[in-house]
């Protein structure tokens, strides 16, 4: 997929990279989601942020909740995989799974994220 950046990033960027949002119910289930999606290589790093306060609706009511958010680094190719195995651990029936194009980055830490995503030494792809 390409990307196409309006105004003074007017150029053509291919959608390598990507961050993925997910809201987890609590700080507990967002460990394992990053261990696990971290641990299969399907992201490189997760971060884990503190409480958000949500509201949404739900079954025909706003609702209020609170939420731990996980934000992830990885590559656009990993996406579906991470989907898939991001819906299957989670205890939402309609969990946040959501990618966004990373437009631009630090060079070095984009390398980092293409290593971190691929198998090492000795490991199936």
């Amino acid at each position: 997929m390409i990307f196409t950046l309006p105004g003074a990033w007017a150029t053509v960027l291919p959608m390598r990279y990507i961050l993925v949002y997910i809201t987890a119910g609590d700080r507990e289930e967002a460990l394992r989601l990053a261990e696990a999606l971290v641990g299969a290589r399907l992201a490189a790093c997760a971060n884990i942020l503190g409480a958000a306060h949500s509201i949404y609706w739900w079954e025909g009511k706003v609702e209020r909740g609170e939420e731990t958010v996980l934000v992830l680094k990885s590559r656009r190719d990993k996406f579906a995989e991470l989907l898939r195995e991001a819906r299957r651990l989670h205890s939402y029936a309609t969990p946040c799974i959501v990618a966004l194009p990373i437009v631009d980055g630090n060079p070095d830490y984009l390398d980092w994220i293409d290593a971190s995503c691929s198998p090492g030494p000795g490991q199936a792809g």
